[in-house]
């Protein structure tokens, strides 16, 4: 088990091109209006679905809105067992408006 690790925008896309999963935990409305390129929904429903298909040592990205219930998230996919986990600085928010080209428009 690892802690969870804080990750900077900049850094996420490099991660998920090395096959990091990038899972976003906003309401199913707000991922379908607009969401990161590459990232999967995941919410209470989907996720012992989730995490009988992952591969625990493949790091994994966890996104919100401003990245604080990440955190949580994050600390909670930790105890399942996955080996490096980050949650994303400043959430869905900060990416996109550092990264707009990544991100599906509304």
């Amino acid at each position: 088990m690892s802690e969870v690790t804080s990750i900077a925008p900049a850094d996420v896309m490099e991660k998920v091109n090395q096959g990091a999963y990038l899972v976003d935990i906003r309401d199913l409305n707000s991922y379908q209006t607009s969401h990161i390129n590459n990232s999967e929904r995941i919410d209470n429903d989907t996720l012992p679905n989730f995490l009988r298909e992952a591969n625990l040592d493949k790091p994994i990205i966890v996104c919100c809105y401003h990245g604080i219930s990440s955190i949580s998230a994050a600390g909670f996919l930790s105890q399942q067992g996955f080996d490096e986990v980050y949650s994303l600085e400043g959430g869905f928010a900060a990416y996109c408006l550092q990264h707009p080209e990544h991100c599906t428009s509304p």
